[in-house]
């Protein structure tokens, strides 16, 4: 598995675990939120945004340097929408900064940061923030 499967992996898996309100739904795979019962919020879908990528150093051994853009949807259902979304604002925000490196530093994660949180409009009972997570990392160009 490449450092980029690695970084996606770890975000989803520790925001599958984070705690209340931990989200019961956390995917990969878009879906329709409007269609999920009310039994599956909060839920959050993460996708890739962009990848910019740097040399670092000279030479054809040169590292690399890549920052990977990540889109955390977040959605709530029911009462109190404003307190619940920021609920799971804080949460997830609590939980990505706990491990800054992703438990990958050794293999080039280099710094991860929350760079905006934004609150999508939504007819009630629905709310929707979006989070944008970038992760810096290190890479051998000859070895991605």
């Amino acid at each position: 598995m490449n450092l980029r499967e690695h970084i996606v992996t770890h975000v989803i898996d520790a925001l599958k675990e984070m705690d209340d309100p931990r989200p019961v739904l956390v995917t990969r795979e878009p879906f329709e939120v409007a269609e999920l019962a009310i039994t599956q919020f909060p839920a959050v879908l993460v996708t890739f945004a962009a990848e910019e990528r740097n040399l670092s150093t000279m030479g054809s051994a040169g590292i690399k340097e890549g920052l990977i853009t990540f889109n955390i949807r977040g959605f709530v259902r029911g009462k109190e929408l404003d307190k619940q979304r920021n609920e799971l604002i804080n949460q997830i925000e609590t939980t990505l900064e706990s491990e800054r490196y992703r438990e990958l530093y050794s293999s080039g994660v280099k710094d991860s940061i929350i760079r905006t949180i934004e609150v999508i409009d939504r007819a009630p009972p629905l709310a929707e923030i979006l989070i944008t997570f970038e992760v810096g990392y290190f890479y051998n160009r000859l070895n991605p």
